[in-house]
């Protein structure tokens, strides 16, 4: 088989792999004490979410901490994810962060396609400078060492305003797979999905959620524009490094709903219910500054972390936010992991 040939199959696969709709939780840094890799605990998080049942992960995101890169860290912690994924029978899709300027971006692609990664989730935070066909130019760099999952980050955690004109040029890229969709607006999603269905790209750009104000909502809708229709089909939020057993059962209730003639009342109550404990994870009340703390907070109570510590030590739980959990744990058991991590813990910290 040609080589063209191999990587359209790979493609292929990826996307049907994708349109299947996974949970894809963005994977956590485990640190000790002294702010160094917890290797032990790091391994027990993968294992968590592939005994969970997630599709995928993606490591050396927004919730992996930016900060890694700067440690020296990217590399051993996405090769620890990819050597531990690799112990299930079926291994989950890996997705690896890239950020920064093109010379940049490529190197952490190139070292993400050399470890097995399947696509590398593109941030475009701190390219402000950068207009549209200049954005495009770094896009082709990068999609021509590993596959695309675009990100649209919403701007009060880095993001920029992306325009559909940005979004049609972009899905229009060959080797895009997937798209993130993180505006945590719902004007910003549409023009994700415009651009999508206008240029007629619904089959091979598989659209993910990533508005973790809004996932059940997100799922369960249908996009229709000129006969054409579109979904999102799965999730890949930092809100599913938590309560990943429960998501999966979410992601498949979704599903039904979807396919249904009528949605039940239910599923709107349900809606705000996981809001809620978003809400209360990532601090929205203080602009998110305590949402990986947050996260390490719920894992740290099951035993999977050893504290909250990130790599930034201002990088902490905001005051009040700790009751805020306590809050929501006691209000969502439903939505929560604490019996299924306790009864696996000692398995995964092997």
């Amino acid at each position: 088989m040609a080589a063209t040939e191999v990587v359209s199959a790979r493609l292929t696969d990826l996307r049907r792999r994708l349109a299947e709709g996974l949970v894809i939780p963005a994977h956590p840094l485990a640190l000790t004490p002294e702010r160094k890799l917890d290797e032990q605990r790091q391994r027990a998080l993968t294992r968590y979410y592939t005994a969970a049942g997630a599709g995928g992960l993606a490591v050396g995101v927004h919730t992996t901490q930016f900060a890694i890169r700067a440690v020296g860290l990217l590399q051993p912690v996405l090769e620890l994810a990819a050597e531990t994924a690799r112990e299930r029978d079926r291994p989950p899709l890996l997705i690896a962060g890239v950020c920064g300027h093109t010379k940049q971006a490529v190197a952490e692609a190139e070292l993400a396609a050399g470890l097995g990664y399947n696509a590398g989730l593109l941030s475009l935070s701190g390219l402000d400078e950068l207009g549209n066909d200049d954005l495009l130019l770094h896009c082709r760099a990068i999609a021509d060492v590993i596959p695309l999952f675009g990100f649209y980050l919403q701007p009060a955690v880095g993001g920029r305003v992306l325009d559909v004109d940005f979004w049609r040029r972009f899905v229009s890229l060959e080797t895009v797979v997937g798209i993130k969709v993180a505006p945590f607006s719902r004007y910003r999603t549409f023009d994700v999905v415009r651009a999508v269905l206008e240029e007629g790209r619904e089959e091979h750009v598989i659209l993910y959620t990533g508005n973790d104000d809004s996932i059940v909502i997100d799922l369960i809708s249908r996009y229709r524009l000129e006969g054409r229709e579109a979904h999102i089909v799965g999730g890949l939020l930092g809100q599913w490094a938590v309560g990943t057993a429960r998501a999966v059962g979410l992601l498949a209730k979704t599903k039904a709903w979807r396919s249904a003639e009528s949605i039940p009342a239910e599923v709107l109550t349900l809606s705000q219910e996981v809001t809620d404990l978003n809400a209360a994870v990532f601090d929205a009340a203080n602009d998110f500054a305590g949402c990986i703390a947050g996260i390490h907070e719920v894992l740290r109570r099951q035993g999977l972390l050893a504290g909250t510590w990130c790599l930034d030590p201002r990088e902490r739980l905001s005051t009040g936010q700790l009751e805020e959990i306590d809050r929501v744990e006691q209000a969502y058991p439903h939505l929560c992991d604490d019996d299924y991590v306790r009864s696996h813990l000692d398995d995964w910290l092997r």
